[in-house]
């Protein structure tokens, strides 16, 4: 019979105490957004799954300050079947390191979930981020969420899944899951699930509209954003 201290799961923000959790700060990657960080307890879950869910794939310049910091370091940020080529020229004006970013695009729904999970479990990616569902599936269902959770914890690697709005009622053993909406002063941030914490907290995080990641569309893989923006795979 195995015996779990209590104190031990306290000090890895593995209990939910019914008030907002301190996570320890090895446990947590900083958004780069004073406000955002304040409602996640300190930022983005480090070596484990989070879902962004929205109607038309907003959230990506939410974490535009944590892949500009983490493109100056050695592992890849790797994107999995995104809807438009990332824009070089953007990201760079942003601090993204692009030669550090690898883009996998093209593939079915099956290939990039696979792709996602030997991504995670292989070490060499400091961030994953994936549009599960972009090739016309379902997207993945619960057990392949558990996957890729168990990938990320293996690989060190944080996942960052960009999912409709619709599969807010599904189940996930993702760490963190946020609703992200549209407002007049940036984007609307809202707590789904965080492990060992309350749901239901919201923010507004001032993105502002000089990327305008979510919806360039396809013009920017009409100026040749791919031979800028790191490697297809």
């Amino acid at each position: 019979m195995q015996v779990i201290s209590l104190d031990d799961l306290k000090r890895n923000g593995d209990l939910w105490q019914g008030r907002r959790a301190v996570v320890p700060a090895g446990r947590v990657l900083s958004s780069g957004w004073p406000v955002l960080d304040e409602l996640l307890a300190g930022g983005w879950p480090r070596a484990a799954l989070s879902e962004l869910l929205s109607d038309s794939h907003q959230g990506l310049s939410l974490l535009l300050p944590l892949i500009a910091r983490l493109s100056a370091e050695a592992r890849w940020i790797t994107w999995v079947a995104p809807p438009h080529v990332p824009y070089a020229p953007a990201l760079a004006a942003r601090g993204v390191r692009v030669g550090r970013l690898l883009l996998i695009r093209e593939v079915s729904d099956e290939q990039a979930l696979w792709a996602a999970e030997q991504v995670l479990k292989s070490g060499a990616s400091s961030l994953l981020l994936a549009w599960p569902g972009e090739a016309g599936g379902k997207g993945p269902q619960t057990a392949q969420l558990r996957r890729l959770q168990l990938a990320a914890e293996q690989g060190d690697c944080s996942a960052l899944l960009f999912r409709p709005l619709r599969t807010a009622g599904q189940g996930s053993s993702a760490a963190l899951r946020l609703r992200v909406r549209p407002a007049p002063l940036g984007l609307e941030v809202e707590v789904l699930k965080r492990r060992g914490g309350w749901a239901g907290g919201s923010c507004i995080v001032p993105v502002g509209t000089g990327l305008r990641a979510e919806g360039r569309g396809r013009r920017a893989e009409d100026r040749g954003a791919r031979s800028e923006g790191g490697a297809d795979a």
